[in-house]
């Protein structure tokens, strides 16, 4: 699908309706050049003398409902860079000395870890816009980012398994599951959900609750088109409690149409 043809505000207003989310929805966008991230509407930037993370870039845009913008001379963090594929892997990164005692016992399990990140190509990214998808400032992200609870992000995925099923893989780095999830999807092209991490919880202000899952826009689509088959079929988000000392049989026959009772 062309990225002019995406109109966000329905798309967003149709997610709602499925989802009835907390966490505004957001685009992340690469470019190539600085010119291109700075001709996007209303867009800010960092401010200067500042050091902040990533994370706490894409918690702006999904808690404050900035459109933000930045470059590698604004992140002073070689991960963060790296994952989105602003830098090149080297050396010194793969050793990951700095996570020994920190978050490894030994070198060797620092260097496992690094070694395991998902990180986007290193493709000449020169900068990264972040933004609320229902404002439309990015007509066409490269991935969409929605912070879900568990419940939420069940019924999200069997909306994604609804038409062409395919299993949902997930992976966890531990500490830095950003590369689980915006690193990860930028880099295969597929969804993909993980649990945020210690970092992001801290300084991105991730709740206690959220998982995270990123997605291209036509991922997106067929996850809300999938939820809306779903509801129709009664299966919907929230979940109502049965009960769990109530027979079973005439709640999922209203499901299944007896063809579990009767053995058809």
């Amino acid at each position: 699908m062309s990225g002019s043809t995406y109109d966000w505000k329905e798309i967003i207003q149709r997610l709602n309706r499925c989802l009835r989310f907390r966490t505004t929805p957001i685009g992340m966008k690469r470019f190539a050049t600085i010119a291109e991230m700075e001709a996007i509407p209303k867009i800010r930037r960092p401010p200067q003398g500042k050091s902040l993370m990533v994370c706490q870039l894409v918690g702006q845009a999904a808690l404050l409902n900035f459109t933000i913008g930045f470059t590698e001379s604004d992140i002073d963090q070689p991960s963060c860079l790296k994952i989105l594929g602003m830098q090149q892997k080297d050396e010194k990164y793969l050793a990951g000395k700095h996570l020994i005692g920190v978050w490894y016992a030994t070198a060797q399990d620092a260097a496992l870890h690094q070694a395991n990140m998902h990180c986007a190509p290193y493709d000449g990214c020169k900068a990264v816009a972040l933004s609320p998808l229902e404002t439309g400032r990015l007509i066409n992200p490269d991935i969409c980012m929605i912070y879900l609870n568990p419940g939420q992000m069940i019924h999200f995925i069997n909306g994604l398994q609804w038409l062409e099923y395919e299993v949902m893989n997930s992976s966890l780095v531990g500490e830095s599951a950003c590369s689980d999830t915006w690193g990860k999807a930028l880099e295969t092209g597929k969804p993909s959900m993980s649990i945020p991490c210690f970092a992001e919880r801290r300084f991105g202000g991730v709740l206690d609750e959220e998982l995270l899952i990123c997605l291209s826009p036509d991922y997106l689509l067929k996850a809300i088109a999938g939820m809306e088959s779903l509801n129709k079929n009664g299966l919907r988000y929230p979940y109502a409690p049965y009960g769990i000392q109530n027979d079973t049989r005439e709640g999922l026959a209203v499901s299944y149409k007896n063809t579990l009772l009767s053995g058809k």
